[in-house]
């Protein structure tokens, strides 16, 4: 116990968290931008399972990771434009528009892997490509604390700034007041002259490349190579990290640290003798409790405003 506990609070463990949050966190994101236009949007598995997939290609045909990156995040772009495309202009209902794109992403990546490289399990024989780690000037010599966050993939880094652009976007730009207007009432919005489609497709494809880039990490940054199901369900971890934030980027940012904390835990077990499959299932497992523990927050929450409105009413008819 005393040697977990010190691996726990060691700053490897923080290094760790920080490595593991990303592409929950870039997932989380996608996540918060679709429900606040109005789209139930469950693609962020596949799409990043496509861009992972595509960013290891690329980079391996053409030598540079900064071409695999892109091309990454364009395949996620793209994954997005297409969803609002089939969402809105062929009436698919996007909840099973959603499960397409991550059957897709999780069979199709595997059909082309197996047709590249004769090999269905892992991307192995292609010599991808991995995305720069960042030194911070100054803050890499602080001791602890330079440990911790300095030294990272940079795709850690445009995560997190991420947060503050999405942030920026939603609440002080015309475009993210035009999200906001079209998620909450579209009919409102299209009255004042507001192009729903287009702004649900920016919206889509925004969410496509944050997700393209949580992909990219998990096979560039995370990991250098691509193999089935590489993002094990981080999309949808990510999912329920929006929705523990009430779709706002800052609480995304929380709950996806709270869940990479959950994932770094489950890593650390594994050095002790606990059985492989019990600590795998602690980060789904806490994603399961976090989610009830919300639901049930929310659901007082409203039992609550639904009394003080009786009782508002009662007050009045007095």
């Amino acid at each position: 116990m005393n040697e977990v506990m010190e691996l726990v609070l060691s700053a490897s463990f923080g290094f760790s968290v920080l490595r593991l949050t990303t592409p929950i966190l870039l997932a989380a994101l996608a996540s918060v931008i679709s429900e606040r236009v109005g789209v139930g949007n469950i693609t962020m598995e596949g799409t990043m399972l496509i861009s992972a997939f595509t960013g290891v290609v690329v980079s391996a045909y053409s030598g540079s990771a900064w071409l695999g990156f892109l091309a990454g995040v364009l395949a996620g772009a793209l994954s997005g434009y297409v969803l609002a495309y089939i969402i809105f202009k062929l009436q698919v209902d996007d909840i099973l528009a959603g499960i397409a794109v991550n059957l897709l992403g999780s069979g199709g990546t595997v059909f082309f892997l197996f047709a590249l490289t004769g090999v269905r399990g892992i991307s192995t024989s292609l010599s991808s490509k991995v995305m720069p780690s960042v030194d911070i000037p100054l803050i890499k010599d602080i001791p602890v604390l330079g440990e911790i966050v300095s030294g990272h993939n940079i795709i850690t880094y445009l995560s997190f700034l991420a947060v503050f652009v999405i942030w920026y976007l939603l609440f002080r730009t015309p475009l993210g007041l035009r999200i906001r207007s079209v998620g909450e009432n579209p009919d409102a919005a299209k009255s004042v002259g507001v192009n729903v489609y287009k702004t649900k497709s920016i919206a889509l494809t925004i969410a496509g490349v944050l997700s393209g880039m949580g992909g990219v990490y998990m096979s560039m940054g995370y990991v250098s190579w691509f193999a089935k199901d590489l993002t094990a369900g981080r999309g949808w971890i990510g999912i329920a990290a929006a929705a523990m934030s009430g779709q706002h980027p800052v609480g995304a940012a929380v709950a996806s640290i709270f869940f990479g904390v959950a994932d770094a835990t489950a890593n650390t077990l594994q050095t002790i003798n606990l059985p492989s499959q019990l600590v795998l299932m602690i980060p789904y497992v806490v994603t399961l409790l976090a989610m009830c523990v919300y639901a049930y927050y929310r659901l007082q929450k409203k039992k609550m405003q639904a009394r003080a409105k009786t009782a508002a009413v009662k007050a009045q008819a007095q």
